[in-house]
């Protein structure tokens, strides 16, 4: 008797689904300007892309206050919304992404997102793309831990009613290896985001994926 598998994707969002960091770094330089701080460098903005908004506040503002942390996230979210109000807002998917989830979808993949967004960010990106309907679990820093803990990894698996054994964690930060390997799951680095290829292999990512075809080829042989 053949036992069936649910096989699960769990990818992140900005910088493995789509490009946002212009996004985020004007948000957040928009952010430290109104609250009467310095803007902290792009790099070390793109450094803490994946993580919540108050964890990444307290890693870029490390000697302030948890006050102080709470009020930039609120000062970034009001920029995000500035700004997506003003037109502004462009989050690409990257090539090949729409038809890599849609053939993972055909070949019977379950496919999750993990992600710092909010739930209402995530939303109206997943909705912009016409791909919303692809995912059957959708876990965001609203509800969970910020990364690498692994609550959105665990909360992904039951709705999908996956082993973690049959899951895949797939990201483009330290932070989403981390938080595959703690929840038990398979994790793949892609070299397309914003930390690099040295540092998820380091993370200890199961595979780094070079292109989107490499990518494809991997999750296929794990069917």
């Amino acid at each position: 008797m053949t036992v069936s598998r649910t096989r699960l994707a769990i990818f992140d969002c900005d910088g493995t689904l789509v490009d946002s960091q212009a996004n985020i770094c004007m948000a957040m330089e928009h952010a430290f300007e109104g609250a009467g701080h310095p803007p902290p460098l792009r790099h070390d903005i793109r450094r803490v892309v994946g993580l919540s908004l108050v964890e990444s506040m307290r890693v870029l503002l490390p000697h302030a206050d948890a006050k102080t942390h709470e009020d930039l996230a609120e000062h970034y979210r009001a920029a995000f919304l500035t700004l997506r109000n003003n037109g502004l807002v462009d989050e690409p998917l990257y090539d090949g992404i729409a038809g890599l989830l849609t053939e993972l979808d055909e070949d019977g993949w379950n496919l999750g997102v993990a992600t710092g967004k909010s739930d209402r960010g995530l939303i109206r990106c997943l909705d912009h793309h016409a791909i919303k309907g692809l995912f059957v679990t959708l876990q965001t820093a609203d509800r969970h831990p910020s990364k690498p803990h692994p609550s959105m990894v665990y909360q992904a698996l039951a709705d999908a009613g996956a082993d973690a054994s049959d899951a895949v964690v797939i990201g483009d930060t330290v932070y989403d290896i981390h938080m595959g390997r703690a929840a038990g799951t398979r994790t793949v680095g892609v070299n397309w985001g914003y930390h690099s290829v040295a540092e998820l292999r380091q993370a200890g990512a199961d595979y780094i994926a070079e292109s989107m075809d490499d990518l494809k080829a991997y999750l296929k042989d794990l069917a």
